[in-house]
């Protein structure tokens, strides 16, 4: 008897954890539109904090020997925080930085854990739905990197062979868009890591890395050997610009960010920035990726006059 006014309860007791589990969802969904993120410049004035989102990615933002955050796009964002400090009449703004990946970026800044992302991500029409980006400040082409004895320069090469891909990258949805119009049947290999996806290159368990061209440019200068790798000569895109990206929606922020990029694009400092990262030894790495500044980022850069 005692059994079967058990098992008649069972049902209740489900419905009542699913009612219970609605209303804990409904709480968490009315508590959260209670409790927006609030606009950047609202925050920034009230805790004098900019929080910057930084890869391992030389030469656009890494860690180095000392400890600290440096590169290209840090010491661009740099800048942008001195402009921001000026714009808003403070009389210091410190800096916080934050370690992102490929993967957990846009979550960070949709979560308000960092404020602006300052590395190497791709303005892409997908990603707009999801993020706001500034104005350029680099150009890149996907391409892939091989063993140099593989003689893998073409991408009709890659027909039927092995690629890693970056897991969060543009680059998955170009070699698979590649890989569909050419038919090449290749076995794509995602990984959580740049470098990752390089060492089953060194490791010969993949033929090739797709890849963003510079940032693979920087790494086979940084492997020790870099006659061991080949650059594909043909590129899988046309040269795409990277932005710093911040949220959707907030308007003044990202306003206030492209007005500090253009005045420092504007500025004889400008150029000086780029040859640091770009055509002198990358500081703590003793690499010379020798790339003067590209047509499309001039182009970008002396627009913004």
């Amino acid at each position: 008897m005692g059994t079967a006014r058990r098992n008649r309860s069972e049902p209740w007791n489900a419905i009542a954890a699913l009612l219970l589990f609605i209303i804990m969802i409904a709480t968490g969904a009315s508590s959260a539109e209670e409790n927006p993120i609030p606009p950047t410049l609202d925050r920034i004035r009230q805790t004098g904090i900019l929080r910057i989102g930084y890869g391992d990615t030389p030469p656009f933002s890494y860690v180095g020997a000392d400890g600290a955050v440096i590169g290209y796009s840090i010491d661009l964002c740099k800048r942008v925080a001195e402009e921001l400090r000026v714009q808003l009449g403070l009389s210091r703004l410190d800096i916080e930085y934050v370690p992102r990946t490929p993967s957990n970026r846009v979550q960070l800044l949709n979560s308000g854990t960092i404020d602006i992302e300052c590395n190497a991500s791709t303005n892409t029409d997908e990603r707009r739905r999801s993020v706001a980006f500034a104005i350029g400040h680099f150009f890149a082409s996907t391409r892939y990197v091989s063993l140099s004895k593989n003689r893998l320069r073409r991408i009709g090469d890659l027909a039927g062979r092995s690629v890693s891909v970056a897991l969060g990258t543009v680059n998955v949805g170009h070699i698979n868009k590649v890989n569909r119009e050419r038919k090449l049947n290749l076995l794509l290999v995602p990984v959580d890591s740049l470098q990752a996806a390089f060492d089953l290159v060194t490791q010969e368990r993949v033929s090739a890395f797709a890849m963003d061209d510079v940032l693979l440019s920087a790494m086979i200068a940084a492997s020790g050997t870099p006659d061991s790798y080949a650059l594909s000569d043909e590129v899988l895109t046309d040269p795409e610009p990277y932005g710093f990206m911040m949220r959707l929606d907030d308007h003044d922020f990202e306003m206030a960010v492209n007005a500090a990029l253009r005045k420092i694009y504007a500025s004889s400092e400008m150029p000086k920035i780029y040859e640091r990262w770009f055509t002198q030894p990358i500081p703590g790495r003793n690499i010379n990726l020798h790339l003067p500044m590209s047509t499309a980022l001039k182009q970008a850069v002396f627009a913004q006059d």
